[in-house]
Formats: C-alpha cells, sequence, structure tokens
C-alpha cells in the first residue's frame, strides 16, 4: 500500500459548512471519517502548506472537534505539518477519532513522510479544493490531482 491522502467534499450547506470524507494511508496504516468542517478551512490550510516551511522547526496544524469528552464533539480531526530534519525533510499527521465509547471507538493516528516540495503541491491541491467547483482532492505524498 501506498501513502495517500484523498479527500472528497459532499454538498452540505454551502458556502459555509463543508461535508468532507477523509482517507488516507503511510503504507502502513491507514484510516478514514467523515467529518464537518467550514468552507475557510480549505484556504487556511492552502495558505499555511503552499509556503511550509518557512523555517526548520515550522509546524502548522489544524484541529476540529476535541478529544476531551466534556467539550462533547462528535469527532475529532488533526491535520499537521512538521519538519522531520534539517534538509527540506517534512510529516504530516493525521489523527481521525470518532469519540465513541468502547466497542465503537475508532481512532487512526499516523505520520506520512514527503519532501518539503511535496507539501507544497498539497497545498495548492488545496487551493483549487478551496474553489468548491471539484468534489475530490487526491495526494500521494508527492503530487497529486483534483477532480
Amino acid at each position: 500500500m501506498k501513502s495517500y491522502i484523498k479527500i472528497t467534499r459532499h454538498p452540505y450547506e454551502e458556502p459555509y459548512h463543508l461535508n468532507l470524507v477523509i482517507e488516507a494511508s503511510n503504507g502502513r496504516l491507514s484510516g478514514t471519517m467523515e467529518y464537518y468542517d467550514n468552507t475557510e478551512s480549505l484556504s487556511h490550510i492552502a495558505n499555511n502548506l503552499e509556503v511550509f516551511p518557512k523555517h526548520n522547526t515550522d509546524m502548522f496544524s489544524h484541529e476540529v472537534g476535541s478529544e476531551n469528552p466534556e467539550d462533547r464533539f462528535a469527532f475529532y480531526f488533526l491535520f499537521k505539518a512538521f519538519t522531520t530534519n534539517l534538509t527540506g525533510g517534512c510529516a504530516i499527521q493525521l489523527r481521525l477519532n470518532n469519540n465513541r465509547d468502547l466497542p465503537e471507538l475508532e481512532v487512526s493516528n499516523f505520520c506520512i513522510q514527503s519532501e518539503a516540495s511535496g507539501i507544497n503541491r498539497l497545498g495548492k491541491l488545496f487551493r483549487e479544493f478551496s474553489k468548491l467547483k471539484l468534489t475530490v482532492l487526491e495526494w500521494d505524498g508527492a503530487k497529486g490531482k483534483v477532480y
């Protein structure tokens, strides 16, 4: 299995709110989760990933929901880009949690390694995806497409 991220957008109260399904894998672990986010988040992610990293300890994080039971969120989604070394190595951490009680609890937490140029390409894909004209974003750690 190869590394990938696939995000599918299902029309839902647009242009303000998005219904998204993310499928992702690092080649060893994978996860899938449906979640809801605001439309501006796609542009915010694009703005940060297109110029990532700005320095060798740069980190960008986008979170939706909470894992704290007292917050009573239906899910938790973490998308975090960070540098792994001084020579352009980067990774994206994905944490997907459906916040259910056992035995329905489902949690995926893993990283996809990439070079900075791959992260920048992912930012460009998010930029195109944020126009809400196409419904699927796919990225393989280096390149991808929106259709």
